[in-house]
Order: structure tokens, then C-alpha cells, then sequence
């Protein structure tokens, strides 16, 4: 009897304790998220989220996710989702993030231990834009991804966020906003399948449980005026200013200011010399292998003024070309062409067969589409990976020419891997310092490359000369008798891509802009924003929500997956 007793209070007791007690609570990591956030000319915003969710053994099935919205002005039932490619069909507004709407995963929960990719689509959903601090007639966008309850989840996200600006604005107009710290201080960018200049924001090691909040400006008249947000006048910059030296002597705030804009410059002439597009950076797995020296040169990221010495010297081994002339460098075409010439070297050839101003237009072409190539070679690889491949071929190259025991041997070594030493950052003063000690016995094309010096009598116009492999090998030319002073060949090797500079390419920051602007599309920097009352101006635009389940989050958007229910 009184074990009987016993169990109807034990069952009492149960059905008596609330069931968040008694159940398993909410646990799990999100290892990788990315949105893409489209800023439209009819002054919306289309969302397109994607998150995968780790679930912890121990913890309850993500079985909800609630997801924070900008504004209360969106169409339900056009919003999508799906877990693992399966439909969410249980879409609703959010009891717990306002405003926000409830993903109900149903009979497709990710269960404890499991790891699912949830999809979320948002078509349109009302944006606030804000007038930029600057006052140039141009409006400022702001917009935070979704986070969690830092009490459901842990671990790093590797976390990508994509701004797609709106249609029309042009290469030169927008700026971006300062990063949240962890994110690189200014955005890559490219073009989209529509022609729209993209920002993209990637941390391999960001939270999802903090808010950060992601800006950008462009002129206003890309968006409706019943978009902007019109609030009370700012304080002006120079009010900032003023502000500023209520505080520290003035001498010093201005200094802080002078400082600013300097950094503002030098970051823009660094950007204008970035030439490759964000997909390369994107980390594939494993080396590409068999890239020329070349296009490893572009891999790195190398200045185009090498690169385009690099291909005018390569031209000249094979028998190509002669220079002409080399202030101002003129080349001399040699018929008929060598046969296995690339692409680069064939465009550079056409491009001396131009006038000047042409030719350096024709250059640039010859640039993009190398860069272009680069980048489609690359496709599922990984970059780090292959530079530091490369890089081990361009040590093992100068070990064997600084081995080499005689002046013969390494002058017949360094005329193998001549194009992969040139890829060593510091080419010039190891050059310098290899070559300084004695004679170096001239290739046979040396003439072809030196107009001053005498042409070995009875060599071929166009000896045969092999292009190396990625792994040093392959045989160059053979060395002529005629000899210089190694400090005068190592002066006129380097001299090469300095005369380049100077004599074709022009200003190098001007001339790699032009090439940016095509395979890397440069945005414009803004100035620092100033301090506001409110979230707008350089700083973005942004309205704040209350939201359940303590996400305490910033308008743009929250959330509290799965948590809360």
C-alpha cells in the first residue's frame, strides 16, 4: 500500500514540474553561415540566409529557428526556407523576436548529434536607409545578421556576408563602412550575375551569438527618397571637430584627423593595386599545380609592371621579339611567330604592334584576361595552398643558381629559372648580390634583349629555349662566350621592370586601376563616420527591437534559434 502511494506521488510530481525543467535544453554550434543582402532600387531589401547547425549530443532537436526581420513590412507567404533540401512548410510569425518569424522544422528537427543546412529565402521586406554623414547627397545602408542566445550555442563561425548594391551604381561611387573587428578592414568586391558591385565580408572565426553590423553607402538617387529615412540634422564634420577639442588640445585632434585621412588615401592606392577577383581568395583544398611563372606572378599578386617584364622577357627567349629601342622601349616583331606561345605572351606581342596610346589600353586587356584565366584555373583550390607551393619553386630555384660553382654553371642555371626567380620579392637585391662576385656569361638572346650588345657571330636569330616547368626543370638555351660584369648584368636584368614602369606602363597605380576595375571592381572609401545620436550616417542606418529570449538585438536583425520554446 505504501509503495503503491509512493508512485502516485512520484507521477503527481512529474506532470507537476514545468516541462522547460524537465527537458533538454538547446545546444549546438554553427560552424558556417553566409547571407547575401540585396539592396534594390525599389528601396527593399531581398535576404537570402544559410546556416549549418551542429546539434550537441545531449541537447533537444533544433526544432524552431526564429529569425529577425528589419522591419515589420514584408510578405509572409513569400518567404521560403528548407532543411537539407527538404521544404519548411511551418513558416509563421515569431512569438519570440519582433519582428520576426518562426521556421518550424517539423519532422525534419535536427536531432541531437546531427548537423543540418538550413536555407532561408526573404524576397522583399522593407529597408531604412538613413543620409550619410558626409552630407554629399548620399545614403547610408546597414545591416546586421541574425544571431543566438549565447546560452544555445558555441564553437567559431565561418561567417561570409555578401552586400549587393543596388542596380546602376557605378565602380567609382560607393563606399563601405568600417568592419566589425575580425572581418578585414575594407570588403573584397566584384560583380554579381547582374552586373551589381558586390561587398563581401568573410571571418573564419566570428561568433554567432554577437552582433555585427555591416555597412555601406552610395548616392541616393539609386533608391526611392521615400526610402530615407529623414531625421534630425547631424552635427557636421567639422562640429565633430570642434567637439573633438573641447576635449584634447587642438593640435592633437587635429593630428588624430590628419592621421585619418592619410590612412584613408594610402588604404585607396593600396585597394587600386588588388587586381584579383574574391573568388581566388576563396579557400579551396589542395595545390594547383602546372601554372607558368607568369601566372603564379599573378597568383601572388604581384605588381603588373613585373608581370608584364616578366612576359616581354619570356617573348624574347622564345625568339618573339627584339627590343628595339629601350628608352622608350620599342620591340621589334621577329615573322613567323615561334609556335607555343601563350595567350599573354601572343596579346603582349599585339600590343607593340600598336601605337602607344593603344598599346597600353591593349596591355590592360592583356592583364584582365590573364587575371581571368588565373582565377578560372583556381576554381577548387586552394590559394594559400599554392603560393606556398610556388614560393618552395622559387627558393629552389635560387638555391641551384647560388650553388652553382662556376661563373658557366650559373649562368647557364639562372638562365633555366630565370622567370621563377623573378618572383622573389626581394629579386632585386638578391640579383645584386648573386651575380656581384664575377662575369656572367650572356645567353645566346641576350642580344635580342640588349640592343647595345654585340650579337654572337653565326647564332641563330631565334634559338630554341625551352619555357621551365613549375618544378624548375626544363632546359634553357646555350650560353654564349660573350660575357658581362656580373653587377652590370644584374643592373640591366633589374633595370628591365624598371624601365617598364616608367616607359609603357606609366603610373602603375593608374594603369593596375584599370585593371582592378574590371576584375576586382574598386569601391570608393568612406571617410570615418562620426559620432550620431542616432544609427545612421557613416555608421549605417538601423532601429532597435526588443526581442524575447534575450537576444537584445539590433533592428537589421535577430534572433534566438530554436531557443525560447
Amino acid at each position: 500500500m505504501k509503495r503503491s502511494l509512493l508512485l502516485v506521488i512520484l507521477v503527481l510530481l512529474v506532470f507537476a514540474i514545468p516541462g522547460s525543467v524537465l527537458a533538454q535544453s538547446y545546444l549546438f554550434e554553427v560552424p558556417q553561415a553566409s547571407v547575401d543582402v540585396y539592396w534594390n532600387d525599389d528601396g527593399t531589401l531581398s535576404i537570402y540566409y544559410e546556416w549549418v547547425f551542429d546539434n550537441h549530443p545531449s541537447a533537444s532537436p533544433i526544432d524552431y529557428i526564429d529569425v529577425g526581420l528589419p522591419s515589420e513590412s514584408y510578405d509572409l507567404g513569400s518567404i521560403s526556407a528548407e532543411v537539407d533540401g527538404q521544404p519548411i512548410t511551418d513558416i509563421q510569425t515569431s512569438p519570440y523576436v519582433q519582428p520576426g518569424i518562426a521556421l518550424g522544422l517539423g519532422a525534419n528537427a535536427i536531432q541531437p548529434g546531427q548537423t543540418g543546412t538550413v536555407r532561408m529565402s526573404i524576397p522583399a521586406v522593407s529597408a531604412q536607409l538613413y543620409p550619410d554623414d558626409a552630407g554629399d547627397g548620399y545614403v547610408s545602408a546597414v545591416f546586421s545578421p541574425t544571431w543566438f542566445d549565447k546560452k544555445f550555442v558555441n564553437g567559431n563561425t565561418d561567417l561570409t556576408v555578401v552586400f549587393h548594391l543596388p542596380p546602376g551604381v557605378q565602380n567609382e561611387e560607393p563606399r563601405w563602412h568600417s568592419a566589425p573587428p575580425g572581418f578585414p578592414d575594407q570588403p573584397e568586391s566584384a560583380l554579381d550575375e547582374e552586373n551589381r558591385i558586390v561587398y563581401i565580408w568573410r571571418n573564419p572565426n566570428a561568433t554567432s551569438w554577437q552582433e555585427y553590423d555591416f555597412g555601406a553607402s552610395f548616392p541616393g538617387q539609386y533608391t526611392p527618397p521615400d526610402a530615407v529615412v529623414q531625421a534630425e540634422p547631424l552635427e557636421s564634420f567639422f562640429g565633430t571637430i570642434g567637439a573633438c577639442a573641447t576635449f584634447l588640445p587642438g593640435l592633437i585632434c587635429f593630428g588624430l584627423v590628419g592621421l585619418i585621412i592619410y590612412a584613408s588615401i594610402n588604404s585607396g592606392r593600396k585597394r587600386k593595386l588588388q587586381y584579383l577577383p574574391p573568388k581566388i581568395a576563396i579557400e579551396g583544398h589542395g595545390i594547383k599545380r602546372g601554372l607558368t611563372a607568369v601566372e603564379a606572378a599573378v597568383l601572388m599578386e604581384q605588381p603588373v609592371d613585373k608581370i608584364l617584364t616578366m612576359i616581354l622577357f619570356s617573348t624574347i627567349k622564345k625568339g618573339a621579339a627584339s627590343v628595339k629601342s629601350r628608352d622608350p622601349l620599342e620591340l621589334t616583331l621577329i615573322t613567323p611567330q615561334p609556335e607555343g606561345l601563350y595567350p599573354y605572351e601572343i596579346e603582349f606581342i599585339q600590343a607593340f604592334a600598336l601605337a602607344s596610346r593603344e598599346r597600353r589600353k591593349k596591355l590592360q586587356d592583356a592583364m584582365v584576361n590573364l587575371v581571368n584565366g588565373v582565377a578560372e584555373k583556381m576554381k577548387g583550390f586552394s590559394r594559400k595552398e599554392s603560393i606556398a607551393y610556388y614560393q618552395q619553386i622559387i627558393e629552389t630555384a635560387w638555391k641551384q643558381v647560388e650553388a652553382a660553382d662556376t661563373p658557366e654553371v650559373k649562368s647557364a642555371k639562372y638562365e633555366e629559372v630565370m622567370d621563377w626567380t623573378m618572383l622573389d620579392r626581394d629579386y632585386d637585391d638578391r640579383t645584386r648580390r648573386t651575380f656581384s662576385g664575377g662575369p656572367v656569361f650572356v645567353p645566346v638572346w641576350w642580344p635580342r634583349y640588349d640592343p647595345s650588345f654585340p650579337s654572337q657571330t653565326g647564332t641563330s636569330s631565334r634559338p630554341a629555349a625551352s619555357t621551365p616547368s613549375a618544378s624548375g626543370s626544363g632546359g634553357g638555351g646555350g650560353i654564349s662566350l660573350p660575357n658581362l660584369p656580373g653587377s652590370d648584368f644584374a643592373a640591366s636584368v633589374v633595370k628591365g621592370v624598371q624601365s617598364f614602369s616608367t616607359g609603357v606602363v606609366g603610373s602603375l597605380t593608374d594603369f593596375t586601376s584599370g585593371v582592378t576595375n574590371r576584375t576586382n571592381p574598386l569601391p570608393k572609401p568612406t571617410s570615418t563616420p562620426s559620432s550620431t545620436k542616432w544609427r545612421g550616417g557613416g555608421s549605417g542606418g538601423s532601429f532597435h527591437c526588443a526581442c524575447a529570449c534575450a537576444c537584445a538585438c539590433a533592428g537589421c536583425a535577430c534572433a534566438c534559434a530554436g531557443g525560447g520554446r
